[in-house]
């Protein structure tokens, strides 16, 4: 469970980072509000991809990773021009599914990197092992 929340935890955060660093680079201000409207939409499909995995046994894996990117991009786009009447040109598509593509599978490589050199433990060969 652990795991699954820190997952959760890790792609709100990649998220709320797209829309405040697009705010930001745009000028449109950092006020919590304004990033909370903007970010719902993507929040409200990366909330579906999670209701999709989550009862999977790898949410920090690649397939978990590709459904919720998938949802995020795709409902928060649609999401983002139907219901909250956003413009949605394609070069501001590009960004966020590039953006929210190495965000989001990114953090997951980091994990598997990370958590992959802990099992194998340190290097035989390695600083410590002429000491």
């Amino acid at each position: 469970m652990r795991r699954r929340l820190t997952a959760l935890c890790l792609d709100v955060v990649v998220v709320v980072g797209f829309v405040a660093l697009g705010r930001r680079s745009h000028s449109e201000g950092e006020a919590a509000g304004a990033i909370a409207a903007v970010a719902a939409p993507f929040l409200i499909g990366l909330g579906t991809g999670w209701a999709v995995i989550w009862r999977s046994a790898r949410p920090t894996g690649w397939r978990a990773g590709l459904t919720v990117w998938t949802s995020t991009v795709v409902l928060g786009l649609a999401l983002r021009g139907l219901v909250f009447g956003r413009a949605t040109p394609i070069a501001f598509i590009l960004v966020t599914a590039g953006f929210l593509a190495a965000g989001l599978l990114g953090w997951r490589l980091a994990w598997r990197l990370v958590t992959r050199q802990r099992a194998v433990g340190p290097a035989a060969d390695g600083p410590a092992a002429g000491a």
